[in-house]
């Protein structure tokens, strides 16, 4: 049985190279318990990706629940015109921006900072735990976080202030005014995310070919020479692949990291796009106005990773697309 296996896969490789192709009904009988796995992930995706798209209609509709999903009057581009004359939407704008690039100058570079400096460590039981130390965060939700956040950081109660406070300094408002919260925001965003990137990078040095580097040994290359010539170039398809996915979410960003570390006391830079939506649509019942708002933002998301993408292949590239 062996045997015939592997003589009917010469004879399809063989078919193949000779330009005779099969129909789809072969591949589908020949594996079948490879589809039948992709039944389920492709329902999730039907169902929870593609099927709310009919649900965008209803940012130009004058959506009433009385009325229901057809009933409700037709307006047109009605909603986009009151959306962008919201004083609300500009700031919302701009935050969202803020927040976004800087967090991406962050919390995208030091990733790869890290993975480089972990690449070089040789010690192999030092460099798991490590990376399972930096990688923890990862599986920790941000209402988690939020919290750890407000024990250590509270001004009144935060351990980080008490000690501060014994050591006869003056308390600090980490998360109690706009500027600390903002510098507080990054940080917590780099701390939470800079384990998965740094997982993936060093999952793309473990292929570099090591001939590489011993050519630049011969060639009496330090580490650091290695790291700039050798690792660095190696992974840039990586870092360029992840820099398209990043900038497509620049007009996004988290709505349960702001919502999770948001007080009364800061309000300057937490009004976002995601949070608006929210407050727009759940809070305020208004989805009419909450679906033309996410709108706006995934087609100026799509319109920065096909940019983007389209200038990484101008630049020699591969892309995404």
């Amino acid at each position: 049985m062996k045997g015939a296996s592997v003589a009917k896969r010469k004879n399809e490789t063989a078919s193949l190279r000779s330009g005779r192709s099969y129909g789809v009904l072969y591949y589908l009988r020949r594996d079948w318990q490879l589809y039948t796995l992709l039944l389920l992930p492709l329902a999730l995706v039907l169902v929870f990706k593609y099927s709310p798209l009919a649900g965008l209609v209803l940012a130009f509709k004058d959506y009433k629940i009385a009325r229901g999903f057809w009933g409700s009057e037709w307006v047109g581009m009605e909603v986009f015109q009151e959306l962008f004359a919201k004083k609300d939407f500009s700031r919302a704008v701009r935050n969202t921006l803020l927040l976004n690039v800087m967090d991406l100058l962050l919390s995208f570079t030091v990733p790869i900072f890290l993975a480089l400096l972990l690449h070089e460590v040789k010690n192999v039981l030092f460099k798991r735990i490590n990376q399972t130390l930096l990688y923890l965060p990862h599986f920790l939700s941000w209402v988690i976080i939020g919290a750890i956040a407000y024990q250590l950081l509270g001004e009144g109660s935060g351990m980080i202030n008490n000690l501060i406070a014994q050591l006869g300094g003056t308390r600090i408002p980490f998360l109690q005014e706009d500027m600390n919260w903002l510098i507080s925001y990054l940080l917590i965003g780099i701390w939470a995310s800079m384990g998965w990137g740094t997982i993936i990078y060093l999952a793309s040095m473990s292929s570099i070919n090591p001939d590489l580097y011993e050519a630049a040994t011969v060639d009496g290359a330090g580490r650091w020479r290695k790291m700039w010539n050798v690792t660095l170039p190696s992974i840039r398809p990586t870092i360029v692949t992840l820099l398209i996915m990043s900038l497509g979410g620049v007009m996004g960003g988290s709505f349960e990291r702001i919502y999770a570390l948001l007080n009364r006391a800061t309000t300057e830079y937490t009004t976002t796009i995601p949070v608006l939506v929210y407050r727009w649509g759940i809070e305020g019942g208004d989805i009419s106005r909450a679906t033309a708002l996410g709108l706006f933002q995934a087609l100026i998301g799509l319109i920065l990773v096909l940019t983007t993408d389209r200038v990484a292949k101008k630049l020699g590239e591969d892309g995404l697309l």
